[in-house]
């Protein structure tokens, strides 16, 4: 017997120990995965005669009842066997939701892809039966170009991955070389058929393979691609071929066959292991580095009653992990797998047709969508898929709300938060980048009031080219245009991006090339500010459409008659052309003439915000000194008025204004730290005195609405204070300078 520490790297079962298993395997009821996927894996599996059965009356075996499990998700049910796997066994995965920005998405319609490389689709695997019948089993495929193309599309999977690391609080591949894998991976088998014939020899055999098997790794990405790493294997090798050179010899020749390969690497590491006398954690010898990796154990899917379905299955096993996602996410991965588990859920509930679904998943072209018309431009088609995807995120069916709700696990819509209802916003806004060609922060589409979305939000249905045409006169086109497409285009232009919480770093280049400070602004107020200039609004809208139409290029500036420039539109420029402060700006005089009658005229008259008693501080005495506030008069109900003066406000009373605002902020903050201190003192008196409770429900339930009430003008305070303010701020001090979202 082979003393396993001394040679720990495990050599591929015997053919026929391999046939006996595919062979159980495909005689297990509920296993419909393809034989050419379990011939692919069985060189990778330990011992795989001990997960068999005794033979039956007829001599067939079968896999052993304990070693499978039936996993069901929202998407349907899947069969996975557990097994003992060579460690370096496995293909990173490229459409794992961890890196799903990495790529350049099917969904969008420009197919641009200089800067991302395409996504591959990914279909039902199919056996063409001898009737000609074809029949769905339990794997997926995927056409690939060539060769080549197959390995970069593995390879900048991996990349992405490593992109992501900085994510993770501790370092995966010491942990794997220290301590081994401590739970299994998830894999369902691929196909990859290639479309380039492959090259030839002198022979006339050919060079490598047309299609290429593969187990990818849905759960266990990252530690696939460490385990490899250690191993000195790229991914790509292990699906489509491993030179000699990394197997002991010393040629750059393929060995395909993993069985092949396989046999020639674990001889190669049990000798090097061997020579560097055992196990040592800081050798260099990779041999040693992998030993504690050297056997892990896998979850392979092979079966499913709805094999047709089987990629949304995989990707919903672990659905909990993409509502509540490990630190690796990023923001746009982190949204845009969110969003897709919704479109899964409603696809699973019934109430999403499953082609519909992958479209606005970003897995099929969006011409694939019902209503897509024959000649509808790029612009069109991206916001169909869009709005689309925005009624599914805010659904007025019922039916969906309860869907989302519980996806999503949110409060009861009469409940629904400010940070749910941008969480959904978010998921729409980064499921619609992937129709462009570039992510943007999908903080850009935090732009709904609660209020506003608890029943749904209901969409005209009208096409996006009648709303461009009747936006001048038509109120109801104009600001569905600007709630629900202006944000996204303006971001994805650069013209626009999301609140980062100070104007540290935030720049914009100006028209000679310098840079500008930005004026930091929410969405929210850019959006108000071209309510404010309805007709420029309008010409920048319809730039913005055709630039999208004419291959994404750079968008012109426009003037209020809606004529372009040859200068490209730049943040800047809509700062000025639509500044914070109020939204407005005096219109631009077309010649001499009327530049002089518009020097005559008034200037828009601002209305003064009306102050209500609910959003001033009830007076409470304080035990410390406070500062002098204005005086006060009591108004008909015995609640505080502001000392306005009678009359249009002259200087020195905006300089009382502002006086009384900056002492009354004071006291929030003073009495919000007298609350809290209060609290304080409370809570210990309670357990000293061993009292549960000090407040009724009904009691504590009213000061959880009044400091809920507060927090929502608070949170409105900033804003407005800014829009009085000069362009230039102070910087961002303490914690704030860097804060993000």
């Amino acid at each position: 017997m082979v003393n396993v520490i001394e040679r720990p790297f495990p050599l591929p079962a015997s053919a026929v120990e391999q046939e006996e298993w595919v062979e159980a395997a495909l005689a297990t009821p509920g296993v419909n995965v393809p034989r050419g996927a379990l011939e692919n894996i069985a060189p990778f599996l330990v011992a795989p005669r001990e997960l068999l059965s005794a033979a039956d009356a007829a001599g067939r075996r079968r896999l052993e009842a304990h070693t499978l499990r039936r996993i069901d998700t929202e998407a349907g049910d899947m069969t996975i066997v557990t097994v003992r796997m060579h460690g370096v066994g496995g293909v990173v995965w490229e459409n794992n939701e961890r890196i799903s920005s990495a790529w350049h998405s099917l969904a969008d319609p420009s197919g641009i892809t200089e800067d991302r490389r395409p996504l591959t689709q990914v279909r039902p695997w199919a056996e063409v039966l001898p009737d000609g019948r074809k029949e769905v089993q339990a794997a997926l495929h995927s056409t690939v170009a060539s060769r080549e193309e197959l390995i970069a599309n593995v390879d900048l999977a991996v990349d992405a991955l490593k992109a992501r690391v900085g994510h993770r609080p501790y370092d995966l591949k010491q942990d794997l070389v220290l301590n081994g894998q401590q739970e299994p991976g998830l894999y369902v088998a691929q196909n990859f058929q290639l479309d380039e014939p492959p090259l030839v020899d002198q022979d006339g055999k050919p060079l490598h393979p047309a299609e290429h098997w593969g187990w990818m790794a849905v759960r266990g990405n990252n530690r696939t691609k460490e385990r490899q790493e250690i191993f000195g294997v790229t991914s790509a090798e292990v699906l489509a071929g491993v030179p000699l050179r990394k197997l002991g010899g010393d040629s750059d020749e393929l060995v395909f066959h993993p069985a092949d390969w396989l046999t020639k690497l674990s001889e190669t590491l049990n000798e090097e292991y061997l020579d560097a006398g055992g196990w040592e954690p800081d050798s260099d010898s990779r041999a040693v580095r992998a030993v504690k990796v050297a056997v892990v154990q896998a979850q392979l899917v092979i079966g499913s009653t709805t094999p047709h379905r089987l990629y949304r299955i995989v990707q919903m096993s672990n659905r909990r992990d993409h509502v509540h996602p490990p630190l690796e996410f990023t923001q746009n991965d982190r949204s845009r797998a969110l969003a897709r588990s919704v479109l899964g859920a409603y696809v699973a509930a019934g109430q999403l047709d499953e082609r519909t679904a992958e479209v606005l998943s970003g897995s099929a072209p969006v011409t694939d969508l019902p209503g897509a018309a024959s000649n509808a431009t790029v612009s069109e088609l991206r916001d169909l898929r869009s709005m689309m995807l925005l009624s599914e995120m805010f659904p007025v069916d019922r039916e969906k709300r309860f869907v989302i709700r519980r996806v999503l696990s949110e409060s009861p819509p009469s409940q629904l938060t400010a940070s749910e209802v941008n969480r959904r916003a978010r998921a729409w806004s980064a499921l619609t980048s992937e129709s462009y060609p570039k992510a943007w922060n999908p903080r850009i589409g935090e732009m709904f009031q609660v209020g506003d979305v608890r029943e749904g939000l209901r969409i005209s249905g009208r096409p996006l080219r009648t709303l461009l045409a009747v936006a001048d006169t038509d109120d109801e086109a104009f600001e569905e245009l600007i709630s629900y497409r202006a944000a996204h285009w303006l971001a994805a232009f650069g013209i626009i991006d999301a609140d980062r919480g100070s104007l540290t770093g935030q720049k914009a280049d100006e028209d000679d090339g310098t840079e500008a400070t930005r004026v930091r602004r929410t969405v929210r107020n850019t959006l108000n500010a071209m309510r404010n200039n309805r007709q420029q609004a309008v010409a920048v809208l319809r730039e913005l459409a055709q630039a999208m139409d004419q291959g994404d290029r750079p968008p012109r500036r426009v003037n209020r008659s809606g004529q372009t420039d040859v200068v490209p539109m730049k943040a800047a420029w809509f700062n000025r052309e639509f500044p914070k402060e109020t939204g407005r700006r005096p219109s631009r005089a077309a010649n001499p003439a009327a530049a002089s009658a518009s020097s005559t005229s008034k200037p828009p008259q601002l209305s003064t915000p009306q102050v209500t008693a609910a959003m001033l501080p009830a007076p409470i005495p304080s035990p410390r000194p406070q500062g002098q506030v204005p005086p006060t008069a009591a108004g008909p109900n015995g609640t505080q008025q502001l000392s306005i003066p009678h009359g249009a406000p002259t200087a020195s009373g905006l300089e009382q204004w502002a006086e009384e605002l900056r002492t009354r902020v004071g006291r929030l903050l003073e009495e919000a730290r007298l609350a809290k201190e209060l609290l304080g003192r409370m809570d210990k008196r309670a357990r000293d005195e061993g009292v549960m409770t000090v407040f009724a429900r009904g009691k504590a339930d009213a000061i959880v609405r009044d400091v809920s009430r507060a927090l929502h003008v608070l949170r409105e305070l900033p804003e407005l204070v800014e829009g009085l303010a000069e362009g230039e701020t102070e910087p961002a001090t303490g914690t704030e300078a860097g804060t993000e979202a």
